[in-house]
């Protein structure tokens, strides 16, 4: 019996970032379920820099995330004034982060959305995204060959086409997957009350199966 879970997400997706406790719980709880993570494309390839009307926006966003998860947040106006919210960046390098080494996916997703929504870093950079592989473990000279290449940018595309192909919209996603069948757990920001129960009995049902199957 083949399972594990697919967590749909973008590390700019402040959402994502308030559910990244719920995450951090599931992988304690079950570390014998790998955890596939997939690009969500939030903001993908935008191009002009925030002007101070958006900024104030995102500001009044990000306080709601905070209120409701319990997420720390900084301030999105520390941002430079040349920021541009092109979430790309940040996604192709969990594809690859993906590619190099799934079990330190997750770690490392993590270390950008603390540098993005803490540190207000601008993880749209590649320099930065290579500093914070390193911080995670990852090899920068390898890392940095494969971010530069256009198989990674077609994988980035095709996480989000695969997203799109599920007609399931919002961010985050959590998906869990028995021999092919999908479940899913979350589709938005939920409690960790709200979802950990449905993955318990998810893992019961299996758990049963295996038994009778047995």
């Amino acid at each position: 019996m083949s399972q594990r879970l697919i967590y749909v997400m973008d590390p700019m997706c402040s959402w994502c970032w308030g559910f990244a406790p719920v995450i951090d719980a599931i992988v304690a709880a079950y570390p014998q379920l790998p955890l596939r993570l997939v690009a969500g494309g939030l903001r993908a390839n935008h191009g002009a820099p925030l002007d101070e009307h958006t900024r104030s926006v995102l500001a009044e966003h990000w306080q709601t995330v905070a209120q409701d998860s319990g997420q720390p947040v900084g301030d999105p106006q520390n941002l430079p004034a040349t920021f541009v919210y092109d979430t790309e960046p940040a996604c192709r390098a969990l594809v690859v982060a993906r590619e190099l080494d799934p079990a330190r996916a997750w770690s490392f997703v993590r270390t950008l959305q603390q540098a993005f929504y803490l540190d207000t870093e601008e993880i749209t950079h590649a320099a930065v995204l290579m500093r914070l592989a390193e911080a995670a473990g990852y090899s920068v000279a390898a890392f940095s060959e494969l971010f530069d290449q256009q198989a990674m940018r077609e994988a980035t595309v095709a996480d989000v086409r695969w997203m799109a192909d599920l007609g399931i919209a919002g961010l985050p996603i959590l998906l869990a997957e028995r021999d092919g069948q999908l479940a899913l757990l979350a589709n938005g920001y939920q409690t960790p009350e709200q979802v950990l129960p449905l993955l318990a009995r998810w893992v019961a049902a299996g758990e049963q199966c295996a038994e009778v199957s047995a």
